[in-house]
């Protein structure tokens, strides 16, 4: 599929030139900070020199005084504390790290999972009966509950309390709970909006350390925990998360806790630098495969592993459970391609909805991305689960997912999250209704180009700038992800030095030059097409990242090809 090509707009000239002059760096490296809204030398220092001390005062989040009285009073009172949390990999790294702190003081204290199919998201009835029925009076919940106010009412009129640490967006009221920790909320004066759930926590065990006068030292011994909870949970790598993600990172990679040990272990690149990329399509998914497909109590048992050895023992299921479901995403996946190829009314939509009874639910938000991924449309995949029908939805950049829902809503049992993902319930009789009312809902809304991937490119860069200083700056712009992306580049009038050639099945390498620079080996995934022109010897435009390559103990730039075009 051809990508456009989007160049962000230049940032302001004098703001770039007067930030390089007082850097002593690239212009282009001063255009990249300003764009990310670093204009000055001494907030350019802070974003190259993270520091734990620039972590926020967890006592400005609204409610973080009264959660951490009410837990102190817990403790004091030798009450029965029950962690609950999500079954996705924020929520069981959230619990994972609330719990494995405060059993160090308490020893009554659990943690509970929802079960995803007989229970669903969030908190649950039948969690609070668990409660109630096994003594616990307060609940810590943990990405989860910001608008469970009818659930949180039902555990107060059984004398459970509530503390709420949640990072979603709240409802018109909040919950009546204990205390809400909830940077969102409209009231919370806290400086960082986008604390993942994992980080909520981290910022409640903060919170208790500072009121006790400890060290420190002994949250951030959970920061590699954070860290996979911020790279896994898509959120902003800015500000306090990028500082958060920096040292978890350190964390992951010289003394991870047993749990992700073991995870590090099972991978493909044990050998290398874990990355937040290698967080994404390594260690995230054996979490959250605990929870689609048996129960994510199994990953919490395994992020709070005291030992290697029980932390290896639990990452074996884990890992099989992992294979289970890449099983199951394989094959829901070809047969949904095969529905599509088979019918060419389904090839010329707008969008793709299908259904099948006995898709696995686990698994249809994994099948809905690549999906998405392969027709670039907004994509929904439905199954049957408890008597009704479940959706998972994904879309693509510009178009508002949730906005199209709300014109369905009457043919939806419920409909819930934002605008690129959200999940729903319906009746089976109204599948082929909304199958067509969301086609006309996005054939109406969406515009023609959103329809088409987009490449977006950050600057234009000469070859000949790339050099080991420009690489050694660049590369202190990480941890890389989201609204701090790896840096892509335009560079055009690219010639080719020799042949290219193809690896694998279908990736492009080849060696390139512009008048006056050095060459540069170059690595294009998935773009064997272009093999017989570029090797006509056509000069040709390319995008790219620039990347440390290592081969056989041998370290070069490499350029990372995104797209080519002539």
């Amino acid at each position: 599929m051809q990508k456009r090509w989007v160049l962000k707009s230049k940032s302001e000239v004098k703001k770039v030139n007067q930030l390089s002059n007082e850097l002593g760096i690239n212009p282009v490296l001063a255009e990249l900070l300003v764009t990310r809204n670093i204009e000055t030398f001494d907030a350019s220092k802070q974003f190259f020199r993270p520091s734990l001390d620039q972590l926020h005062n967890p006592f400005l989040m609204q409610d973080m005084e009264k959660a951490i009285a009410r837990i102190t009073t817990a403790i004091g009172q030798n009450e029965k504390i029950l962690i609950y949390g999500d079954y996705d990999v924020d929520g069981t790294t959230a619990v994972a790290v609330v719990y494995s702190f405060f059993r160090e003081f308490h020893s009554r204290i659990e943690f509970y999972i929802p079960d995803r199919y007989a229970e669903g998201y969030g908190i649950s009835t039948q969690g609070i009966d668990y409660a109630a029925a096994n003594g616990f009076s307060l609940i810590i919940a943990l990405d989860c509950g910001i608008k469970a106010n009818d659930k949180v009412e039902y555990a107060n009129s059984k004398n459970i309390d509530f503390i709420i640490g949640d990072h979603h967006l709240p409802g018109d009221e909040l919950p009546p709970a204990f205390a809400v920790l909830d940077p969102k909320r409209e009231d919370c004066n806290y400086p960082y909006k986008e604390l993942s759930g994992c980080g909520i926590g981290f910022k409640l065990i903060q919170a208790f350390i500072m009121k006790n006068d400890m060290s420190l030292d002994i949250c951030y011994q959970y920061l590699d925990l954070v860290a996979v909870s911020i790279a896994s949970d898509i959120v902003p790598i800015t500000g306090e998360n990028r500082i958060l993600t920096h040292f978890g990172l350190i964390k992951l990679n010289t003394n991870p806790c047993c749990g992700l040990q073991a995870l590090v272990d099972l991978s493909t690149n044990k050998t290398k630098t874990f990355t937040v990329n290698d967080i994404v399509f390594q260690i995230g998914p054996r979490i959250n495969a605990s929870g689609r497909i048996d129960h994510a109590k199994d990953a919490v048992k395994l992020l709070i592993s005291k030992s290697l050895q029980e932390a290896k023992d639990f990452s074996i299921n884990i890992d099989d459970q992992n294979n289970v479901r890449k099983d199951f995403d394989l094959r829901i996946t070809e047969e949904a391609l095969s529905i599509i190829d088979d019918n060419d009314s389904l090839k010329t939509r707008k969008s793709t909805v299908l259904y099948k009874s006995d898709w696995h639910k686990g698994v249809i938000g994994i099948v809905a991305s690549r999906l998405t991924e392969k027709y670039y449309r907004p994509t929904i995949i439905l199954t049957e689960t408890n008597g009704h029908i479940a959706g998972s939805c994904r879309s693509v950049i510009g178009f508002d997912l949730y906005e199209a829902l709300s014109e369905c809503s009457d043919l939806l049992d419920q409909f819930g999250g934002h605008k690129y993902a959200a999940g729903l319930t319906m009746q089976i009789e109204n599948i082929k209704l909304f199958q067509d009312r969301f086609e006309q809902v996005v054939t109406r809304l969406i515009k023609p180009e959103m329809l088409t991937q987009e490449i977006l490119i950050d600057t234009k860069l000469h070859l000949q700038d790339i050099d080991a200083k420009f690489h050694r700056i660049l590369s202190q712009f990480e941890p890389f992800g989201p609204q701090n992306e790896s840096p892509i580049f335009l560079s055009q009038k690219v010639s080719l030095i020799g042949s290219a050639y193809l690896v694998g099945s279908n990736h492009l390498k080849m060696t390139v030059k512009q008048e006056h620079s050095p060459s540069f080996d170059c690595i294009g995934f998935g773009l064997s097409e272009h093999i017989e022109t570029i090797n006509s010897g056509k000069p040709f435009d390319m995008c790219y990242s620039i990347e440390e390559n290592v081969w056989r103990g041998k370290k070069n730039l490499q350029l990372n090809l995104k797209g080519i075009r002539y």
